[in-house]
């Protein structure tokens, strides 16, 4: 049976895996990282991990909602909804996400990686990640569906208006393949422009 830990104990060791699954996941990955990786800086046997998450999977899901209200922050309420109209507002969503994702080495494994999102999702119910109060998914499909019956967005289905904002979210790990990678700032830019002022083409 594994070992009782105190409440200091408990949260001494939370605190050593979720430290260690943030480095470990995003320089091995999900796959690559083994259950002996990760209870090894907590010194404690494979079986006491389950005293604390059901899966990597679970500790996965639980770095990446922990960071979901900052990112949120960042690319949501001091992004998208601080501007003055639509077309804006996506500018700036759209260059504080780029920001984040590669700043941030876990959101930007999740880009470069989407596969290891499948695997989380394969284990846990979908809702567990959806339903987070801070997901900046959801809150950008609320803001597109209040745009849209605005009129300030064109009248795509939402899910396509937020596949091409996804698009361009792309860019970034694809910036050394194109023709002068030197110019991907200005690149990005334009681009980041072009795609604004299409989906908002009336600037409001």
């Amino acid at each position: 049976m594994p070992p009782a830990f105190s409440a200091e104990e408990k949260a001494r060791i939370k605190g050593v895996l979720l430290e260690s699954g943030r480095r470990l996941f995003t320089t091995r990955g999900l796959r690559k990282t083994s259950l002996e990786d990760l209870v090894g800086p907590a010194e404690i046997a494979k079986s006491s991990f389950y005293q604390f998450f059901d899966s990597k999977e679970a500790l996965y899901l639980e770095l990446m909602t922990d960071r979901m209200t900052e990112v949120r922050r960042a690319t949501v309420d001091d992004a998208l909804l601080s501007a003055p109209d639509t077309r804006e507002g996506l500018r700036r969503f759209l260059h504080a996400t780029v920001t984040v994702l590669t700043t941030d080495p876990l959101y930007s494994r999740l880009m470069t990686h989407p596969e290891e999102m499948e695997a989380v999702a394969r284990r846990h119910d979908p809702e567990s990640v959806t339903g987070v109060p801070g997901n900046p998914v959801t809150a950008l499909f609320s803001f597109v569906d209040e745009k849209r019956g605005e009129g300030a967005l064109v009248g795509a289905d939402p899910a396509v208006i937020v596949g091409v904002l996804q698009a361009v979210l792309l860019l970034p790990m694809h910036a050394g393949r194109l023709a002068s990678p030197e110019r991907y700032p200005e690149v990005l830019d334009l681009l980041v422009d072009i795609v604004a002022a299409g989906l908002a083409p009336d600037g409001r």
